[in-house]
């Protein structure tokens, strides 16, 4: 395999992808089709895929993340739609009447998104704290309160085999919903350590303002439609996980339940078709980063242990961390709840290291830059490391003695999107 400085050049162009995406922030969806084509071009030319050589195994391989690349759009799209239903509600309105006016009422928001993620995909959970977020702050929501958003979004689906693609993966792998379970302990921690600063950061920048004046009635239409998509979306995810195998991953079935759900109460409320374009933008954006780091010639993690399970965190911030898992799975010998965390939380610490952050980035544009991440949301990677080392000192670390013949044939990619920046994709 060709390299520089002993470094796959595969690595080197996908390496300069994300550095382009973190520096012109402003061409974000340009630079990523561009490194998309330039990996592209590399892998057919020169060094072949995993599943063949040349345009044949291109085609191959598209084949095999199509339903991944599917799934992720229609439900990026499909939310962004279910986000403008819910601030149409009217609920958002009138949230500011039950939050406290300090600080402490985006810390309580933050810990609603964190629950609403246990058990809805992190992409609705995210968008719709964006969403109250907008109107409890009157507009001006601080990029360093996003970052945590997003942050708590990913945190809420570590500790839930229903929650984030990474943990349903090992939910089907045989992993019993007990061993993940423990991750709460490290993402309550993160939630609280990145929470504070960034709801105080929060409250200086634009604090939540008591309205007590006349307001529209809630639309109820609107909040049953909701109701309907989640519902279903959460319904099908769990179906096609326990009882469809393998035919669970021949088909999108995540995104097409929540496009007939919105397509069959459109009767009821009309959605916002306008919302389509921007959501679709941010899709491409994210589906080229996932695209690309599915060619990238992952094929072999460092032996299990605390220390790798705390890197991985920090991988998934740039990487998928479907694959990630999958490999993870095969190898066995990790604690669940510490990967679970690991890989769920990590890509909180950049804006296009998850499809939470990329789907809030449709909503705040302001967020798509990764200097400015990095700058105001320094409080993520710090909860990050402290809700990692928290659960190592109270939990432990309890590998499994070994892989079990479930966890070898377990699927490297499902319904639920979850990736990190570079998935091939936290619901």
């Amino acid at each position: 395999m060709p390299a520089l400085f002993g470094i796959p050049v595969d690595f080197l162009l996908f390496g300069a992808t994300l550095l382009g995406v973190a520096l012109f922030h402003h061409h974000t969806l340009r630079v990523a089709l561009i490194g998309l084509a330039t990996i592209t071009a590399y892998k057919v030319l020169v060094t072949g895929l995993p599943t063949g050589p040349g345009v044949g195994g291109l085609l191959s391989h598209l084949g095999h993340e199509w339903v991944i690349l599917a799934n992720l759009f229609g439900l990026l799209v499909g939310f962004a739609l279910l986000s403008r239903h819910f601030e149409e509600s009217q609920i958002p309105e009138v949230l500011p009447r039950f939050l406290p006016d300090d600080w402490k009422g985006g810390l309580m928001l933050l810990f609603i998104v964190w629950i609403l993620s246990s058990f809805l995909d992190n992409i609705a959970a995210a968008l719709i704290g964006g969403t109250i977020a907008r109107h409890v702050f009157r507009g001006k929501v601080h990029i360093g309160y996003l970052a945590a958003i997003v942050a708590s979004s990913n945190a809420g689906g570590a500790w839930s085999v229903v929650g984030d693609t990474t943990t349903t993966m090992m939910w089907i792998a045989g992993v019993s919903p007990a061993a993940v379970l423990p991750a709460i302990v490290a993402s309550a921690v993160a939630v609280v350590v990145c929470g504070i600063p960034a709801s105080m950061q929060q409250h200086r920048y634009s604090p939540i303002q008591k309205d007590e004046g006349p307001h529209r009635p809630v639309d109820w239409g609107r909040v049953g439609i909701v109701a309907i998509i989640l519902v279903s979306a959460i319904c099908v995810n769990v179906y096609v996980n326990s009882s469809l195998g393998a035919l669970g991953e021949a088909f999108p079935w995540l995104g097409a339940a929540v496009w007939v759900a919105l397509l069959a109460t459109a009767p009821i409320r009309r959605p916002d078709w306008s919302q389509i374009k921007p959501a679709a933008r941010g899709s491409i954006f994210l589906l080229s980063l996932v695209l690309c780091a599915s060619m990238m010639p992952v094929e072999k993690l460092p032996l299990a242990s605390w220390q790798s399970s705390l890197g991985l965190g920090f991988v998934s911030a740039v990487f998928d961390n479907i694959p990630l898992t999958g490999l993870a799975i095969k190898q066995g010998g990790y604690d669940w709840g510490i990967l679970a965390y690991s890989v769920g939380f990590g890509g909180s610490m950049l804006w296009f290291g998850s499809s939470a952050g990329v789907a809030l980035a449709s909503q705040y544009p302001e967020a798509r830059s990764a200097v400015q991440w990095l700058r105001h949301g320094w409080h993520v990677p710090l909860a990050y490391v402290a809700g990692f080392l928290v659960m190592l000192a109270v939990v432990g670390w309890h590998p499994t003695p070994k892989r079990t013949p479930a966890a070898q044939s377990a699927p490297q990619s499902l319904m639920t999107p979850e990736p990190a920046a570079c998935l091939p994709q936290r619901s």
